[in-house]
């Protein structure tokens, strides 16, 4: 049997396609709100679409905080995935002040409304866009045999800037603004400003690295 993945489901999120992504690439994987099923997990995926403060009002809600944190702080493979991704940080400017997981340090903010003087923005930024390395090199990563400027899906109008570049595994230029839009940390943390699920063969090429990575999959052996 496969090690077991818990997709955490705190209510907002894009649980099935990443679910589906999962039983593409051989992951046993389980949509959950149970921290025991967090805590008994192998890996886990934090997915997400919608508001920062929501989503950490639901994680409180469920009491599932202190459980993903101990998964964490023990080692465990953690993939975030869009908001899933901000919700690591410190903190989100988004409706004010709300404050993250703080797992990685660093902040969450909107995009602006204008780049240089006469540039209108669209927000948020929906579709296709390139990624392409900071400092960090992409071997051992589940970026390992992502092409640089490969083009992924994204669909956001906030954007992650850690306080660290060394964890900026990726960078993503949008209207004028480069913005970090791929990290990690302490190796067992991974996460996406864009989503994986939504990018064809390449975003699946990431699940199943990441799954090879974590010895998440036996292959029948």
């Amino acid at each position: 049997m496969n090690k077991l993945t818990v997709i955490i489901d705190y209510q907002l999120g894009n649980l099935f396609s990443v679910k589906q992504a999962c039983d593409r690439v051989g992951l046993n994987a389980i949509i959950s709100s149970d921290k025991s099923d967090i805590l008994k997990a192998d890996a886990l995926i934090l997915p997400g679409v919608g508001a920062f403060a929501e989503a950490m009002t639901n994680f409180k809600k469920l009491d599932l905080i202190e459980p993903l944190k101990e998964s964490v702080k023990a080692g465990k493979p953690l993939f975030g995935v869009c908001l899933g991704q901000q919700l690591l940080f410190t903190e989100s400017e988004e409706f004010g002040s709300s404050k993250g997981l703080d797992l990685i340090p660093g902040v969450i903010k909107k995009f602006p409304a204008y780049s240089g003087a006469n540039n209108l923005i669209k927000v948020p930024q929906i579709g296709w866009n390139h990624i392409y390395r900071k400092n960090v090199e992409w071997r051992e990563t589940p970026l390992e045999n992502v092409k640089e400027n490969a083009y992924v899906y994204f669909v956001h109008s906030y954007y992650v800037e850690p306080a660290n570049t060394q964890n900026i595994l990726t960078q993503t230029n949008y209207s004028g603004i480069e913005y970090c839009s791929a990290v990690t940390n302490n190796k067992n943390i991974f996460a996406t400003q864009f989503h994986p699920e939504k990018s064809g063969q390449l975003g699946l090429g990431i699940y199943k690295k990441w799954a090879e990575l974590f010895n998440l999959v036996n292959n029948g052996k």
